[in-house]
């Protein structure tokens, strides 16, 4: 995605904590549609389902770039069931799945890609029955991998670093866990091997997470709300930080941004075992739209968008499977 995203170690159904990630049955072939529920804006998207056939039992989407290049992964994570990442290149046939592993590795995820053939994500050397796993991020171009951890004094044990999303002047953004269980955002400069903190301006000390980034330099993502303790969705956009709290929502992430300022995420109402999740996009214009896939009400996650208003993600299906999702707008 032009933006480029993506996301999260089951970083819909969770915050993104210290286990690899998570969350079609074979790039099914039917299609349904739905429209979003909005007050302002509705539109009307048509959902495919796209699994790797490696594991229908779990797979998440959680970019896209411009010309409609999908970066996921399949596996739950668990013991037995590693994380594989990959691409999944147009026309989304099962002879279109290119595995991408960072070499040597146990467990990968490939969560955002540009336009240029630049890929990142995280991977690590271990595939726990706990799930708690080190993470580290990484950076493909051309086949050749590249380990970009920040540079911290007081990482988590295992620690964890992911990064999350690149945009076209590569410039990616991920997160750190410091020993306090705190995340810290931060943009990676890639050609310079550059490293800067990402922050509230207001609560530089709120435990954030950078999700996505544009090619303007805006970056999403969702931190803990001072005030309200809740987690909910940020942009920052040249220097100016909004929050982004979907009314009477118990949680609010934001995980892609496009070039023209829209942000998807998930938010989550109610807690414990009656949560429901539910996709959204958000625009400045337009606020706050409900995106569900039609199969999945109640346990969707948008993970990525493109310039096209294209989305991906994911959810969980009747038969307990976690199933990646293409949505296309129908104009």
């Amino acid at each position: 995605m032009r933006t480029a995203k993506r996301n999260a170690l089951r970083i819909a159904a969770a915050t993104v904590a210290s286990g690899l990630l998570a969350t079609g049955a074979v790039a099914l072939a039917g299609a349904a549609s739905a429209s979003t529920l909005s007050a302002g804006n509705a539109t009307s998207y048509r959902f495919a389902t796209h699994d790797n056939t490696r594991d229908l039992t779990f797979n998440q989407l959680l970019g896209i770039n411009d010309e409609g290049v999908i970066a996921g992964y399949f596996g739950s994570g668990a013991q037995g069931h590693r994380n594989q990442g990959y691409l999944l290149l147009p026309p989304y046939g099962q002879g279109n799945y290119v595995n991408e592993n960072f070499p040597g590795s146990v467990q990968t995820q490939v969560t955002g890609l540009n336009n240029r053939g630049v890929t990142v994500g995280f991977w690590s050397s271990m595939n726990n029955a706990n799930m708690v796993n080190d993470n580290h991020g990484f950076v493909e171009f051309g086949g050749h991998f590249r380990n970009a951890d920040f540079p911290t004094g007081s990482p988590a044990a295992p620690p964890v670093d992911q990064l999350l999303g690149v945009n076209d002047s590569d410039v990616a953004v991920g997160f750190y866990t410091d020993a306090n269980g705190n995340n810290h955002g931060y943009k990676y400069n890639i050609n310079a091997s550059r490293f800067t903190r990402v922050l509230d301006p207001s609560a530089p000390g709120a435990s954030l997470t950078a999700a996505a980034i544009n090619d303007h330099g805006d970056v999403a993502g969702f931190y803990t709300n001072p005030g309200t303790g809740n987690t909910d969705g940020f942009l920052l956009s040249h220097g100016h930080f909004t929050d982004l709290a979907v009314p009477g929502a118990s949680s609010t992430m934001a995980l892609g941004v496009s070039n023209y300022g829209e942000v998807v995420g998930t938010y989550t109402v109610g807690s414990g075992s009656s949560a429901v999740m539910h996709g959204f996009s958000w625009t400045p214009q337009h606020g706050f739209s409900t995106v569900d896939d039609p199969h999945g009400i109640g346990t969707t996650t948008i993970n990525g968008v493109n310039d096209f208003g294209q989305l991906v993600g994911f959810y969980v299906d009747a038969n307990g499977n976690t199933d990646g999702f293409l949505a296309t707008p129908q104009r």
